[in-house]
């Protein structure tokens, strides 16, 4: 089965566009690659404000996150496994088997290990799109650009798609969060990366479970051809 690295880091260009890749199911790359103009924080009505807000506070509030993950590519093809988060900095996404390839982020950089090619690539965690979730500090505004914010599902999902401000055509982001209608309160769902050649990859969470403990030692990156790990 083809196998596209978690859409937060498409190999294709792996040292510049960490695809946080890692949402819209199966939409054609004709649709994805329309690139549209960004909406300015003025332009946006008050409820969309207050949910761009909401957002960014709550990305900013998750501090650990434990996850199983769905990766739906352009081509329709799943790829499913576990995912970690620990803010700032650290992130694991480990493949189910067969599948050995893994994508880890040590606080430093981004490790994507191929194990078909049996080869590493890294890239510093500035210069990906993992940026985005991995900072210390999240803002959904500067250098991020928003070119929609919507409600779905009567008000259940909201739905942020973002793109580099000074490089629109440089693909874009979608966050989606499940949203009780009621308080408000948001869970991270999914996200969808739409690369400059309007490729997709989609990350679907399932059994989410944040606020634990998740030791450093998991987001170290262990070379699988050596036999002692090798620590960044």
């Amino acid at each position: 089965m083809p196998h596209r690295p978690s859409a937060l880091f498409p190999a294709a260009c792996l040292c510049l566009t960490l695809g946080l890749g890692l949402i819209a199911g199966l939409a054609a790359p004709a649709l994805a690659a329309k690139p549209q103009a960004a909406a300015q924080p003025s332009s946006l009505t008050a409820e969309a404000r207050a949910d761009v807000q909401a957002a960014e506070d709550y990305l900013n509030s998750l501090r650990t996150l434990k996850a199983r993950f769905v990766q739906t590519d352009n081509g329709g093809h799943q790829s499913a496994g576990n995912f970690l988060l620990k803010r700032p900095g650290r992130m694991r996404f480990e493949y189910d088997k067969p599948v050995n390839d893994f994508i880890v982020a040590d606080g430093t950089f981004v490790h994507y290990y191929d194990a078909r090619m049996q080869q590493q690539s890294s890239a510093p965690i500035s210069r990906t799109l993992a940026n985005f979730f991995l900072q210390k500090d999240i803002k959904i505004s500067g250098d991020i650009a928003v070119d929609d914010v919507r409600r779905e599902n009567d008000g259940h999902l909201l739905v942020i798609t973002v793109s580099q401000a000074k490089d629109p055509l440089s693909g874009n982001l979608s966050i989606a969060f499940d949203r009780d209608p009621k308080t408000g309160a948001l869970s991270l769902s999914r996200w969808r990366v739409v690369d400059p050649q309007g490729l997709i990859t989609e990350i679907t969470l399932a059994d989410v479970k944040t606020g634990i403990s998740l030791d450093n030692g998991l987001f170290h990156y262990y070379d699988p051809q050596r036999t002692k790990p090798r620590y960044n």
